[in-house]
């Protein structure tokens, strides 16, 4: 066989070949969500990224917080809030795609104390808290902004008990940050959500809230219009399906969509 044929059938048996593509990157999904809900949306990542291969980064704050980084061009592709208010706040700016904006979860809020020096309170018109307080502190998220301190305020003024404890407030960050008051006994009470209180074994539920005391509480999620994700949708589609709500539901929370 001459080289000439040689170099043919070998140039042929190259084209025949499939072509070896490179595989698809992995996309990231960067979410910003109220702390409230960290061990519920870290289990449901962690699904997630196990069925599509994709990634998420997710930065937990107070939603306040997480609205106002929003309005300041921080990168990420979606939002949830703890409260209506500041999913509003951010729409009314133009940041969040409409057309995805959906309400996902319900919540309640509860009185916790120390594990230890827990004994249940009877919540109703007027009860004594200032009294069960003491000369300690009453911890709840910032009641001007946090959506836990907000919703608290506002059953404390439904039950006619704010004006008797608004002194002994001490007023937290987040949710999480009250909670971690409590739990270290730094404050003897706290008003938090119940998914928080599940999720820390240094506290316990002493009494629920009545829930016609204060506004419904509910977690709306959306896409931010900067988002450059690809799989953004495909993750929001995720959190709104079957697979995700036992992560939502095994913390307390309840499903909306």
């Amino acid at each position: 066989m001459n080289r000439r044929l040689l170099l043919k059938l070998v140039v042929a048996a190259l084209a025949a070949l499939p072509l070896a593509l490179p595989a698809a990157a992995a996309d990231k999904v960067t979410v910003f969500a109220a702390a409230s809900l960290k061990n519920a949306l870290d289990a449901a990542n962690a699904a997630w990224q196990t069925e599509s291969g994709n990634e998420t980064a997710v930065s937990y704050a107070a939603s306040s917080a997480l609205a106002k980084q929003i309005e300041a061009a921080a990168p990420a592709d979606l939002f949830i809030s703890a409260d209506l208010a500041w999913m509003d706040y951010v729409a009314e700016k133009k940041l969040i795609k409409d057309d995805t904006r959906v309400n996902l979860l319900g919540n309640r809020i509860v009185l916790v104390a120390p594990k230890d020096k827990a004994s249940t309170v009877e919540i109703k018109d007027g009860f004594d808290l200032a009294g069960l307080v003491g000369d300690g502190k009453l911890a709840m998220g910032a009641v001007d902004s946090v959506p836990a301190g907000k919703y608290g305020k506002a059953a404390l003024e439904k039950l006619g008990v704010w004006s008797s404890v608004e002194g002994k407030v001490a007023g937290a960050e987040s949710v999480r940050a009250a909670l971690a008051l409590v739990s270290r006994g730094e404050a003897p009470y706290g008003i938090v959500y119940q998914t928080d209180a599940a999720a820390d074994p240094g506290v316990a539920v002493v009494g629920t809230f009545p829930e016609d005391s204060h506004p419904p509480i509910i977690y709306p999620v959306a896409i931010l219009s900067e988002s450059k994700s690809a799989a953004a949708g495909a993750y929001l589609d995720f959190l709104k399906s079957d697979k995700a709500a036992p992560f939502f539901t095994e913390q307390g929370f309840t499903i909306l969509k």
